[in-house]
C-alpha cells in the first residue's frame, strides 16, 4: 500500500472536486500546503501495518460535566450506525442533541464507514427518519472509495472495478465514471463446483472493492480471488473492517471484516483502505473547512474505528456505549485504544 504524501494529497483532492467543490480545491492542488502533514504517517493502512494508538498516562472519563466537552469543541463528526441510528431505528433523543448543538453554534458532520449506500442514499436515510441533514454534512466509505479510484486515474487505464458490495459502491462509480460489475447483478450466481467446473472472469478488471454484502457467497468471494491472483496489477480495495455492523436493532451482525478477511485469506494481499481510521475524510473535511484538529471531537461506538480514527488524526474522541462497545470491553485490561470520554450515548451532551 502506498504511503506517499503526494498520493494521499491527490486523493483528498479528488475528495473536494468531487464534493463539488471546485474553486477552493484548485486552490489546494496548486498550494501543496498538505503536504507537510501528510508526510507525518497520515496514509491508507491496512490493519496488518496499523499499531493501536494508545493514550499513556491518560483513562478514559465518563462525561459527568458536559462543559467539559462542549466548551472544547465546536465541530462534532458522528458515526451513524450506533450513535445515531441502529438498523433502520433511531435512536432516542438525538434530533433534539443535534439541535441543540447546532444551537450552540456546532458544526455536525456525519462520517460513516457503512458503504452499502451512496451519499445520496444516505440523505434519504436521514430525510425517512425526519433528520435535518444537509448532503454536504455527510460522507461514506462509498464515496471515499470512488474519490480514491478518480484520483489515482483509474479510468485511464481502461479497466473496470469488480464490487462485492451493496449499491452505495456502484452509484458513487457511476458519478466519476468508472465502469464495474458485479455487486448486486451477482446476487445469488453460484459457482460451478462439477468435476470440471470453473469461474471464468473479466479479464479487464483491474480492481477490487470489497465493501459489505448480505449476500456474499462462494462465487463472490472466487472471483474477486481470481482477479487478484490471476490478473497482474489488480487493486484490492476495502471499504472498511468493521468487525460487526447493525442490521438491525435486536442484534449485533458480522461486518465487512468479514468479507474483507475471506478475501485477504484466499489472496495473502492486503487492502487499501479508504473509510476510518484511514484519514482521507477527515483531511479533506479539515481543507474544505478549516477547522482546528483540536476542537474537533469524533462520537462513535467502535474503538478500533472511530475512536483510532480520532486519536491517530489529532481529533477529541467520545465512545458511546449505544452501540457495539460496552463499558465492560472499554475499561478492560486487554482495550489499548482509549477515548477522551465516554458516556451512554449522545443526550449525556445535555444532561
Amino acid at each position: 500500500i502506498s504511503s506517499s504524501p503526494e498520493m494521499l494529497s491527490r486523493v483528498v483532492l479528488a475528495l473536494a472536486l468531487f464534493a463539488g467543490w471546485m474553486p477552493s480545491a484548485m486552490a489546494f492542488a496548486r498550494s501543496g500546503a498538505f503536504l507537510s502533514s501528510a508526510r507525518a504517517a497520515r496514509s491508507p493502512v491496512s490493519l496488518a501495518t496499523r499499531v493501536p494508538s494508545v493514550r499513556l498516562m491518560a483513562n478514559p472519563t465518563r462525561l459527568t460535566n458536559p462543559p467539559d466537552l462542549l466548551d472544547d469543541v465546536d465541530v462534532f463528526i458522528f458515526d451513524c450506525d450506533g450513535v445515531i441510528w441502529k438498523g433502520d431505528t433511531l435512536i432516542d433523543g438525538v434530533p433534539a442533541v443535534l439541535d441543540k448543538l447546532r444551537a450552540a453554534g456546532k458544526k455536525c458532520f456525519f462520517v460513516t464507514n457503512n458503504s452499502t449506500k451512496s451519499r445520496k442514499g444516505y440523505k434519504k436515510k436521514f430525510d425517512s427518519l425526519g433528520l435535518d441533514v444537509e448532503a454536504e454534512e455527510i460522507l461514506s466509505s462509498s464515496f471515499a472509495a470512488a474519490a480514491y479510484l478518480e484520483q489515482t486515474k483509474f479510468k485511464d487505464t481502461g479497466k473496470k472495478a469488480y464490487i462485492i458490495g451493496e449499491v452505495g459502491i456502484g452509484e458513487e462509480l457511476d458519478l466519476v465514471g468508472v465502469p464495474w460489475i458485479g455487486a448486486e447483478s451477482f446476487k445469488g450466481v453460484d459457482a460451478d463446483m462439477s468435476p470440471q467446473g470453473q469461474v471464468e472472469v473479466d479479464p479487464d478488471v483491474g480492481a477490487v472493492v470489497v465493501g459489505f454484502d448480505r449476500w456474499v457467497n462462494y462465487y463472490k468471494i472466487q472471483y474477486a480471488q481470481l482477479c487478484i491472483n490471476e490478473l497482474p496489477g489488480c487493486e484490492f480495495i476495502a471499504t472498511n473492517l468493521d468487525a460487526v455492523t447493525h442490521l438491525t436493532a435486536a442484534q449485533e451482525w458480522a461486518g465487512n471484516g468479514a468479507m474483507v478477511g475471506a478475501i485477504k485469506g484466499c489472496t495473502g494481499k492486503e487492502p487499501t483502505l479508504v473509510g476510518k481510521p484511514s484519514p482521507l475524510m477527515v483531511d479533506y473535511l479539515e481543507f474544505k473547512y478549516g477547522f482546528d484538529r483540536k476542537r474537533v471531537c469524533m462520537v462513535g461506538d467502535r474503538l478500533d474505528t472511530d475512536v483510532l480514527f480520532g486519536n491517530d488524526n489529532g481529533l477529541k474522541s467520545l465512545l458511546v456505549l449505544s452501540g457495539v462497545t460496552t463499558e465492560e470491553k472499554l475499561l478492560s485490561d486487554e482495550n489499548k485504544i482509549e477515548p477522551d470520554f465516554f458516556c451512554d450515548d449522545i443526550t449525556h451532551f445535555f444532561k
